[in-house]
């Protein structure tokens, strides 16, 4: 077997294996109206079925980074106990009933073994780059982004037997622990470090580090929030028009899912090419205007309004993985994976703050200037990958290209 085909091998298996592990996440989204009409918890209940595995992950990716586990621990080993712990913890979802507190700590339990499979993921990736760092890591986030956007398929076509859906993304998780082991590490992998604990402040003290984590924070206000409230969005202005939940399902999928994997793909391609703050700077910028737009089109023609999701949609997450890229090619090798570990915390302690702060925006001036609150993000994030670019660091990231 030649090199190229190695490669390729290798990191469509670990892309595989994360879509595999992470649906364990994916999942809560797709079964939760089943859960709530079966057992019929209050909504807080609800609330912390799905944003405790987002504070699981706060945990886990805080503890991982202290102790640089993504760094010291075998990545195939880490990858695999992470996610056989998360199966299990999922599995007991099918052994106590849904409204038990055990079900909580069992997400949160979830949440922080995720911590041990995307930034790992991402590390595991980027061994095998050679001129194509932002297409490898950018094919592995888009297949996370098509995976985030299933549940949404799922309900439209009349959703799955809730059973059934966490059986399933357990075993998947399970089997995605098992063939990580087949995933060969390419020619770029650093030999572990010792223990640092205080290294973790490197992506702060570092200023071409500093600078592409603050364009990626930029970019978190937006990017959760617009996934989790762009569906209910389409649902209240198909409504106004009389077309179905189940045709706002279907948009949804196809500006989540579609619409960010072929972002993502393209956003790495052109990364590659003409330079990552280049390409963050250009996605940003055109996210952030869809984010001060969006309200226009509400209530209007479905194409009109799912034609301008689509184009948010495509761009909000175009420029995710290249925040990654950069800060991979601007750590030290042997350090990438508590660096990556360390953007990903920050980045979704920020998703906390805009997920919750949307819903309140359309209680008090509807949905026409709720997303308008998540354009400074992604502006600020210009302004940052904007200082990137004039630093001698840039010449270390897309081959020169900045």
């Amino acid at each position: 077997m030649n090199g190229a085909s190695d490669k390729a091998r290798a990191v469509l298996l670990i892309a595989a294996c994360e879509v595999m592990a992470l649906s364990l996440w994916f999942s809560a989204t797709a079964v939760l109206p089943a859960l709530r009409a079966e057992a019929a918890f209050d909504a807080l209940h609800a609330s912390l079925f799905t944003s405790l595995v987002a504070v699981g992950f706060i945990v886990g990716t805080l503890a991982s980074a202290l102790l640089g586990l993504a760094d010291r621990l075998e990545p195939h080993h880490f990858f695999r106990a992470s996610a056989w712990v998360a199966a299990a913890a999922n599995l007991v979802l099918l052994a106590v009933p849904p409204s038990s507190p055990l079900v909580l700590v069992c997400r949160f339990v979830t949440g922080i073994c995720m911590a041990g499979l995307y930034p790992v993921g991402m590390k595991m990736v980027a061994t095998w780059a050679k001129g194509d760092m932002g297409l490898l890591v950018g094919l592995l986030v888009g297949a996370l982004t098509l995976g985030s956007g299933s549940p949404h398929l799922f309900n439209a076509l009349g959703g799955l037997d809730w059973r059934f859906t966490v059986a399933a993304s357990s075993f998947a998780a399970a089997i995605g622990g098992w063939l990580i082991g087949w995933a060969r590490l390419g020619p770029n992998r650093a030999p572990a470090p010792r223990f640092q604990p205080g290294f973790v402040l490197e992506a702060w003290r570092n200023p071409a580090v500093r600078l592409a984590n603050f364009g990626y924070f930029g970019h978190m206000w937006e990017l959760y929030a617009m996934w989790a409230w762009i569906g209910a969005f389409l649902r209240a202005s198909f409504a106004v028009t009389g077309l179905p939940a189940a045709a706002a399902n279907v948009a949804t999928f196809a500006v989540i899912g579609l619409g960010g994997g072929i972002g993502c793909l393209a956003g790495g391609l052109l990364a590659d090419r003409l330079g990552r703050t280049t390409v963050t700077m250009a996605a940003m910028a055109a996210s952030g205007t869809c984010a001060l737009a969006i309200g226009f089109v509400f209530g209007g023609e479905w194409w009109l309004v799912t034609l301008a999701c689509l184009v948010w949609g495509v761009t909000v997450v175009a420029d995710s993985a290249q925040f990654s890229s950069s800060v991979i090619e601007l750590s030290e090798r042997s350090h990438v994976g508590t660096m990556l570990t360390t953007q990903t915390c920050v980045g979704f302690v920020l998703t906390l703050v805009t997920i919750h702060l949307v819903p309140a925006l359309v209680e008090v001036v509807g949905w026409r200037w709720a997303f308008a609150a998540l354009a400074p993000g992604p502006f600020l994030g210009v302004v940052a990958m904007a200082a990137l670019k004039r630093r001698p660091e840039a010449a270390r990231m897309a081959g020169g290209r900045g």
